[in-house]
């Protein structure tokens, strides 16, 4: 049974985004939008254990934001809680004289629109760089606290901190606009939107922090904005879609086939469950058969992408009957594929691991060591899980025992942790 506060947090998570997407679009300013929705959580914590969670959470978080938002910008007509720059953000080249105005038109709010998209967009403009289109994205929209996204990226977290201050500020500051852009520009910004909603997916997968090992709000949220992309650019290219389209298609496909093993990985208790050992009848079969679609139309446009040959290779586990019947030759070339289109660590000691299911465990052992030796990986918990596991394989007890020990050292998910001293034997 949920305590109201559990169910207050739940419910706070799946709606946020929405929510702060809508209060941005209608205020101008994120620090302002922020600053009203924890208002109204304030709320929500007083009212909802007495009164019950309502039935549309995220009208209710709305109103409720929207209220203290107008408390906010008419106390700053008289007590200058705001300066005058601020003031000029409700919206862009709005007067103090006319912030009342911005207040009436929060009230006038009737339905919670899709404000999201403009809000990815935003947070994605190329004036931005890429770490602070990320980290603003992720803090925004995923609603992941600067600890998390500072612990996902192995970044410190003052540096992060700062990043996501110096984006609101480029924001604030150049008038970005809070829009889709044109048609004639749409395809230049496609990539690092997909990457945003990758890494948001990523996230909500495997929470690199806490209790829980999936953050389902997360990963329903990244297949949802990706959704509203592939509809967008339906919408406004009827007649041949850009080049970038496949890659659209090929993240769908990537992210469904995923999470289609979403009740599959965590067991009765809990536990995460690895892929080889999960019930492969608890897959969604309805997800699995949109995305394998997705991944075919996307292959067959022949503007072949990384997020097309993760699906590819996604695909081939999901059509695989059992874990012994997967087709791991033909990963492995996907993987060969893959290394010349994106060359970064993940993707060596995925190949890596690769190689080692379909050449033996020592040819992958080498790929590690190799990988190893060109890059700085001390912080990086999966290539000591993948170095553990092979050594393990070939006998190597106390090299295999030395890489796990590191593993469970960097490893900050609780129920990471608790499969990693399952697997490998290692009592806590």
């Amino acid at each position: 049974m949920k305590t109201a506060h559990e169910a207050i947090e739940q419910a706070f998570l799946r709606e946020r985004g929405q929510v702060l997407a809508t209060l941005i679009g209608r205020l101008g300013d994120i620090d302002l939008a922020e600053e009203a929705l924890q208002d109204a959580l304030v709320a929500a914590l007083t009212h909802w254990p007495r009164d019950g969670v309502p039935n549309n959470v995220g009208a209710w978080l709305t109103t409720a934001a929207r209220r203290k938002a107008i408390d906010r910008i008419r106390r700053s007509q008289t007590q200058s809680e705001f300066s005058p720059e601020q003031l000029e953000t409700l919206p862009p080249n709005t007067s103090n004289s006319a912030a009342l105005s911005v207040a009436d038109d929060l009230e006038n709010i009737d339905e919670i629109p899709d404000e999201r998209l403009k809000l990815i967009f935003t947070c994605c403009h190329p004036a931005l760089p890429t770490d602070q289109q990320v980290a603003l994205t992720l803090h925004t929209l995923g609603g992941l606290t600067t600890a998390e996204i500072a612990t996902a990226f192995l970044t410190p977290l003052p540096t992060l901190a700062q990043r996501l201050v110096r984006a609101k500020k480029k924001i604030k500051d150049a008038r970005i606009p809070y829009q889709v852009p044109s048609t004639q520009i749409l395809a230049d910004r496609i990539e690092s939107v997909l990457l945003v909603i990758y890494l948001i997916f990523s996230e909500g997968y495997a929470a690199s922090t806490g209790d829980a090992l999936i953050r389902h709000e997360l990963c329903d949220e990244a297949i949802r904005l990706c959704q509203v992309l592939d509809h967008l650019i339906k919408r406004e290219h009827t007649d041949v879609p850009p080049p970038q389209y496949a890659e659209v298609l090929g993240l769908l496909a990537l992210m469904l086939l995923h999470h289609s093993r979403r009740g599959a990985r965590v067991g009765a208790m809990g536990e995460l469950v690895l892929l080889p050992d999960q019930d492969r009848s608890k897959w969604d079969a309805n997800d699995i058969a949109k995305g394998l679609a997705l991944i075919e139309q996307a292959l067959l446009m022949r503007t072949p992408g990384p997020y097309q040959m993760q699906a590819a290779i996604s695909a081939l586990h999901a059509q695989a009957p059992t874990a012994t019947s997967t087709d791991w030759p033909q990963i492995m070339g996907l993987y060969n594929v893959l290394l010349t289109m994106i060359d970064t660590p993940v993707i060596r000691v995925n190949h890596a691991i690769a190689v080692s299911q379909a050449q033996g465990h020592t040819q992958g052992l080498k790929i590690l060591d190799e990988l190893q030796q060109n890059h700085d990986l001390e912080a990086f918990y999966p290539f000591y899980v993948a170095r553990a596991h092979m050594l393990k394989q070939l006998g190597q007890f106390d090299a295999a025992q030395i890489a796990t020990m590191r593993a469970l050292d960097l490893c900050q998910n609780d129920v990471e942790r608790a499969a990693l001293l399952r697997q490998f034997n290692v009592t806590p």
